[in-house]
């Protein structure tokens, strides 16, 4: 999901060479951050979230693919 998460901000933002994805574990949840360039922030929250919303979709719907994986959130950064 990492790898996921990043190869779409980096299609997004100006500065790719700044995103940062981070991947940790809470019990049953893994949470994945992405930390942007402050400039880039915008681009990837998108007019009203809808950018965000939409890269948390595709991450849920990645991961349950797999019956055994956990919940996934993305927090931006």
């Amino acid at each position: 999901m990492r790898e996921l998460v990043e190869v779409i901000a980096k299609a997004l933002v100006d500065n790719p060479d700044e995103i940062y994805v981070n991947e940790r574990t809470e019990g049953k949840n893994v949470i994945i951050e992405l930390h942007v360039a402050q400039s880039d922030m915008g681009k990837v929250i998108g007019k009203q979230g809808r950018i965000a919303k939409a890269i948390r979709a595709v991450v849920k719907a990645a991961s349950s693919k797999d019956k055994d994986s956990a919940r996934v959130d993305v927090e931006i950064i």
